[in-house]
């Protein structure tokens, strides 16, 4: 489920977000989430070294040079962001199992 959030950002964020939105195909919103969930997934691994992500920064950046080079279908794509949102719940789920102890 979702919900929806006034958030503010600076110019220079919004010209990069637009930017991937133009590029990519995807929504704004969309985008925001993907970034915040990169985001979520490194700053875990490396606040936990022992959390060991099934997708890594690597390996999403290997898909995404994929995806520029033609190579990656928007299935995949839709499959690799799916994959990014699995990881992202798995690392938060991780973190707050350790916060708890």
């Amino acid at each position: 489920m979702q919900k929806r959030y006034q958030v503010l950002i600076p110019e220079w964020l919004e010209e990069y977000i637009k930017w991937g939105v133009e590029k990519y195909g995807l929504s704004f919103s969309e985008l925001i989430r993907l970034e915040i969930c990169q985001a979520v997934i490194a700053y875990i691994s490396a606040r936990y070294p022992e959390y060991k992500p099934g997708f890594t920064m690597k390996d999403f950046l290997n898909g995404i040079k994929h995806f520029d080079h033609g190579k990656m279908g928007p299935e995949m794509l839709d499959k690799t962001i799916s994959t990014i949102y699995f990881e992202a719940r798995k690392a938060i789920e991780f973190r707050f199992s350790k916060e708890k102890k």
